[in-house]
């Protein structure tokens, strides 16, 4: 690549930051997929009840966030891991095509 493709490559994710930051700042707070869906099925139905209860639960928030962050940066060396090996891998994919 060259210097100006960084270049744009780095403007493109400084504005989908800046665009992000205005786009949360209009629609109030980040939520969970699993909390819309509690929500959801709270209002919907009165007598809900769990069909379980957690084995653990994070003593807090600020442990469930950090929790969350690791999960995602172990699948992120997952797959940058995975897109190393692949482009490093020899061209030969005589294995994989098919016969």
């Amino acid at each position: 690549m060259k210097r100006r493709d960084y270049l744009m490559l780095s403007l493109l994710a400084l504005f989908i930051v800046v665009a992000s930051l205005f786009i949360g700042a209009e629609n109030g707070p980040l939520e969970g997929a699993d909390g819309i869906a509690m929500e959801y099925l709270s209002s919907s139905n009165k007598n809900l009840e769990p069909w379980f209860e957690s084995i653990w639960a994070p003593p807090s928030g600020e442990i469930e966030s950090a929790l969350f962050a690791l999960q995602t940066a172990i699948g992120g060396i997952i797959i940058g891991y995975y897109i190393g090996k692949k482009r490093n891998a020899p061209a030969d994919n005589s294995i994989c095509s098919p016969k």
